[in-house]
C-alpha cells in the first residue's frame, strides 16, 4: 500500500524574538520536519561580507561578491546548516558586529535574490533526507519563499517581552530598529501574510504556541 503521509511545508515569520526558533525546532522534533532556521543564512552571509571588508552601503560591492559564495548544506540531526565553501558558521554570526549589519544587508535585493533558490531548495533536501516536512523560519517565508505553504504561522510579541527573551538569552540585539528596517524595506518586506495564522506569544508559554500550531498540522495528516 502507498504512503499517503503528506509531505508538508510549514512557514514561520516573526520579528526578533517573537519565537520562531523555539516554536520551529519544537515542531521539528515532535513532528520528525526538517529545520531550518533562514535568519542564521542571513547573518552567515553578513558575516562572509564583513570579513570581506564591505559595508551595506556598498551595494555594487556586495552584488561582486555573491557569487564567489559557495552555497552548500549540511544537515545535523533535524536541522539544515548553510556552508559557505565549506565553512559551517557558528556562535561568531551571533556577535554584536552582525546583528547591527545584518537587517542592511538583507535589505539588499541582490543578496535576497542570491539566497531565493537556496531556500526554496530546502524542501528538497528534506525529501531526500525523508523528512516528514520542512519547518522554515524567517521573515518573507510566508510571503516569498513559499508563499503556499501548507500551513504560514505569524508569530508576534510586544516589544518588551521580546527584549526580555534576548537579555535572558545573554544577547545584544537591535530589536526595535531591525523590525523597523526589516518592516520598511522595499524588497521582501517582514509582514503577516495575508492568510497566515498570527499568533500573540507575548502571554503564552511556548508549550501553549507549540500546541497551537500542533492542533493544525495534525489536522494535516502529520502524527506527533
Amino acid at each position: 500500500m502507498a504512503d499517503t503521509t503528506p509531505f508538508l511545508v510549514i512557514a514561520i515569520d516573526g520579528g526578533a524574538a517573537s519565537g520562531k526558533s523555539s516554536t520551529s525546532r519544537a515542531l521539528s522534533a515532535r513532528f520528525n520536519l526538517m529545520h531550518v532556521d533562514t535568519g542564521s543564512f542571513y547573518r552567515a552571509i553578513t558575516f562572509k561580507l564583513l570579513e570581506a571588508g564591505l559595508a551595506p552601503t556598498d551595494e555594487a560591492g556586495v552584488q561582486a561578491a555573491l557569487p564567489r559564495l559557495a552555497l552548500g548544506t549540511r544537515v545535523d540531526g533535524r536541522t539544515a546548516k548553510m556552508e559557505i565553501a565549506g565553512w559551517t558558521p557558528g556562535e561568531e554570526i551571533r556577535s554584536a558586529q552582525v546583528n547591527e549589519n545584518v537587517s542592511r544587508f538583507a535589505a539588499i535585493p541582490a543578496v535576497r535574490k542570491f539566497l531565493l533558490e537556496y531556500q526554496r531548495g530546502q524542501a528538497a533536501v528534506a525529501r531526500a533526507h525523508r523528512f516528514a516536512g520542512l519547518v522554515m523560519e524567517g521573515r518573507d517565508i510566508g510571503s516569498v519563499i513559499f508563499p503556499d505553504a501548507d500551513l504560514r504561522f505569524f508569530l508576534e510579541a510586544s516589544p518588551e517581552a521580546r527584549a526580555g527573551r534576548r537579555a535572558a538569552e545573554g544577547q545584544v540585539d537591535q530589536i526595535h530598529e531591525r523590525d523597523k528596517l526589516d518592516s520598511t524595506r522595499k524588497t521582501a518586506p517582514l509582514v503577516c501574510p495575508a492568510g497566515a495564522i498570527a499568533i500573540d506569544s507575548t502571554h503564552l508559554s511556548l508549550e501553549q504556541v507549540v500546541g497551537k500550531a500542533s492542533e493544525l498540522i495534525r489536522a494535516k495528516g502529520l502524527r506527533d
